[in-house]
């Protein structure tokens, strides 16, 4: 084994999750921080098809959580590791998933007729070191939405 990987392993803590179960105590953490910071919490775990991919295959996309900060509609996704050694919670973030959640969030304002209201997407990201406290970033407008803006998009919108 080289060198590099095997200093990477003796140095890396052990993982003591599951994915699933570092998923939600992330969120948990990321709620309580929000309410904590005076946002209203409106929804978790949002999931609605968004279309298919280039096999045909639906596609879902899932919005971690909803909150209103003052006026704005907030659409956030939580990321979160147990270490950040191999990389960060951020660039988990990628194209891909923020064009997903944009979806989502345009069905979800169209859903509640709330088309017209100020949104933005946030990401927020938690690194839960064994024996730490959880360390939470908040990016607020981490994206916009005119970075996918497509006709088609804008006249599902208007009808």
């Amino acid at each position: 084994m080289p060198e590099v990987i095997k200093s990477l392993l003796e140095h890396s803590e052990p993982q003591l999750k599951t994915t699933s179960e570092v998923g939600k105590i992330g969120e948990e953490t990321a709620a309580n921080y929000l309410i904590g910071n005076g946002f209203e919490l409106v929804a978790a775990n949002f999931k609605v098809p968004v279309g298919r991919n280039r096999k045909g295959v639906a596609v879902t996309a899932e919005i971690d959580l909803i909150a209103i900060d003052k006026e704005t509609l907030c659409f956030i996704e939580v990321k979160t590791r147990q270490s950040e050694l191999f990389s960060t919670a951020l660039s988990a973030v990628d194209i891909r998933k923020q064009r997903q959640i944009t979806r989502a969030a345009r069905i979800y304002r169209k859903t509640f007729n709330i088309t017209d209201i100020t949104h933005r997407y946030d990401v927020i990201t938690v690194v839960l070191a064994k024996n730490k406290a959880p360390q939470l970033e908040h990016f607020k407008g981490f994206w916009s939405e005119s970075n996918f803006k497509k006709n088609i998009w804008i006249d599902e919108l208007e009808r």
